[in-house]
This record gives C-alpha cells, sequence and structure tokens, in this order.
C-alpha cells in the first residue's frame, strides 16, 4: 500500500532559494475551499459573498494564532527553552481547539456587529472548517507527524525501523464522513438555526477522542485522559445541551 512504502519530504520543491511546505500549501487549500463552500451554503440565506469574505479575513487570522497559541501551551517547556521555534509555522504546530475557540469569538462579535444570527453563521462555516480540517490533516503527514502506536496493518506509516497507525489518515477520513453528514443537514428544506454546528460540536471531538488512544506524542494528561480528549468530552457535552435545546424550542414553535 501507498502509505506502507513512500517516505514523504515536507518540501513540495525549491524556488530559489525559498522552500515551499506541503503543510502550507495544504493549509491554503483548505482554506479556500472552506471559504468557497461557506459562500455557496450563504446564497440561501441571502448573506453577501463580500460579507462571508470580510469575515473570513478575521476568521483567519486569529483562529490561527488561537491555534498556534494553543498548541505552544501544550508543550511550555520545550517553547520556553527554543522560544524562536514558535515562529516557525511551516514545520507544524497548530491545535485546532484553539482555532474553534478563537474563532467562536471572532463570529459572535462579528455577528453582534453587523446584526446576523450568530448561530445561523455558525452552520454555515461549520462545513467548510470540517471539510478544511480533512484536507489539511495530510498536512501532518508530509511532516511525519501524528502518527500512533506500532501496527502490522498494511497502511501503517514507514518511521525509522517500524510502522505506525496513520492517525491523521483516520481523521480525515472521519472529518470527511462529518462533511457529508453535515451537508445532508444542511439540505433540510429547514434546519434549525445551529443544528448543523451542534453535529459538528458532537461529531467531530468524538472522532478526535477515540483518535486520542491511538497517538502517542506528549501531552498534559490527567485521570488516564489526553487534555485534547478532555477537550473533546466537554465539546460533545456542550453540543449535545444545544441540540437538545434546539429541538425543545422547535417543538414549541
Amino acid at each position: 500500500m501507498f502509505l506502507h512504502t513512500y517516505r514523504p519530504s515536507p518540501i513540495l520543491f525549491n524556488l530559489g532559494p525559498f522552500k515551499i511546505y506541503w503543510y502550507g500549501l495544504l493549509i491554503v487549500v483548505a482554506v479556500f475551499l472552506g471559504i468557497w463552500l461557506t459562500i455557496f451554503l450563504s446564497q440561501r440565506e441571502k448573506i453577501k459573498k463580500e460579507e462571508i469574505i470580510d469575515l473570513s479575513f478575521y476568521l483567519l487570522i486569529f483562529s490561527f494564532l488561537g491555534a498556534r497559541i494553543f498548541y505552544v501551551l501544550l508543550f511550555p517547556s520545550y517553547f520556553f527553552s527554543h522560544p524562536l521555534e514558535i515562529f516557525k509555522i511551516w514545520q507544524g504546530g497548530l491545535g485546532i481547539y484553539g482555532a474553534v475557540l478563537a474563532g467562536l469569538l471572532v463570529i459572535f462579535f462579528y455577528a453582534k456587529k453587523h446584526h446576523f444570527s450568530f448561530l445561523l453563521l455558525l452552520d454555515l462555516l461549520a462545513p467548510g472548517l470540517i471539510l478544511g480540517q480533512a484536507i489539511g490533516r495530510w498536512g501532518n503527514y508530509f511532516n511525519m507527524e501524528l502518527y500512533g502506536l506500532p501496527t502490522k496493518l498494511r497502511w501503517g506509516i514507514p518511521i525509522g525501523d517500524a510502522y505506525y497507525h496513520p492517525c491523521f489518515l483516520y481523521e480525515s477520513l472521519w472529518n470527511l464522513g462529518v462533511f457529508l453528514i453535515l451537508l445532508l443537514i444542511c439540505k433540510k428544506k429547514s434546519p434549525l438555526k445551529g443544528e448543523v454546528f451542534s453535529f459538528y460540536l458532537i461529531l467531530y471531538p468524538l472522532g478526535r477522542f477515540l483518535i486520542e488512544f491511538l497517538r502517542i506524542d506528549e501531552q498534559p494528561a490527567l485521570f488516564s485522559l489526553r487534555l485534547n480528549q478532555i477537550i473533546s468530552l466537554v465539546l460533545i457535552g456542550l453540543g449535545l445541551a444545544l441540540l437538545n435545546n434546539l429541538f425543545r424550542e422547535g417543538n414549541k414553535t
């Protein structure tokens, strides 16, 4: 199998003195596809393309900062000893939960300022977000990171003299499945505001929680659970609470 034999390089090609990295390219592709999909979904709600692009601009800046800060905080001793490494984004190191938290704050204030429904914006952005996550995970493959326990399965990735679970692949495939589910909900005649995002809050963290059991990278832990697993459980609970509230309110109308 391809993953079992190929040993990737993080560099796509050299352009004179500059190096073009797979990780950066895949992030750019993920961002553009996510924005395009959000613009497409927004047409039904009569939201202008310019407004989505405007929101996306702020989301990109603050979500990127949030993702990097979250990752740095996971490994404080390392980055305290190597502060310049904080700025080497091309080597990888983004925490999706930091991006989501920062993004939620941006969307909340944008919705308030421009008089949009906060939940509606979340619904429109969620499919593009999870699609972007599915694509971006392949950047971890080329950086040879986000792998799991040793395995003898045919799709194990070679690192040194052993083979390891391709956790990036598992998460990418899971995210694609979540993406398809969110699209089906979007196609409903009149989904409840917040319904799409509620399922995102439930389904993505569920997959992340399970895949974390295979990961072997160092991470703070509590009660034998990794930090990302604890955050995942909190988000699943919030998603279930939001979904329950939406259906209860929907049944009253």
